[in-house]
């Protein structure tokens, strides 16, 4: 069961691999201090791990259709397979970060936190391996 004080070490150990992605930019993990700080950072890289599942999804859609240029057909079927696997995918990983929350009350800010950051590790996880897709 996740505590509050691991909650926010866990966000920050978490947070690591998404600190780099804004470069420059200030972000809601920059120096987390305080339970509130924690939950916003958690908030943050769910939504970045999102925005970058979505390009990383988009991006191999993009591979498909440069490797088959006049395969139409072929470049349907094989987006429409990604598709579906999609769309499983994130059921199992919402599956997935139900189990891993239920300790925590269900609209506490620890649920939040502990959701959030389930759901960018897992996402993280799937663009890392999306990427993968096609690039041998």
């Amino acid at each position: 069961m996740l505590r509050i004080n691991s909650l926010i070490g866990l966000t920050l150990l978490l947070s690591a691999p998404f600190a780099f992605a804004a470069d420059d930019e200030s972000t809601p993990c920059d120096n987390v201090d305080s339970d509130a700080q924690g939950y916003a950072c958690a908030a943050y890289n769910k939504q970045t791990a999102e925005r970058e599942l979505q390009a990383a999804f988009d991006d191999l859609i993009q591979r498909i259709r440069d490797q088959y240029p006049d395969e139409g057909d072929k470049v349907q079927s094989l987006s429409e397979r990604f598709r579906a696997a999609q769309t499983l995918w994130t059921q199992l990983r919402d599956a997935d970060c139900k189990v891993e929350t239920a300790a925590e009350k269900p609209g506490s800010k620890a649920f939040e936190a502990a959701w959030n950051t389930c759901v960018a590790q897992r996402s993280d996880d799937r663009s890392e391996y999306l990427q993968s897709i096609g690039q041998q």
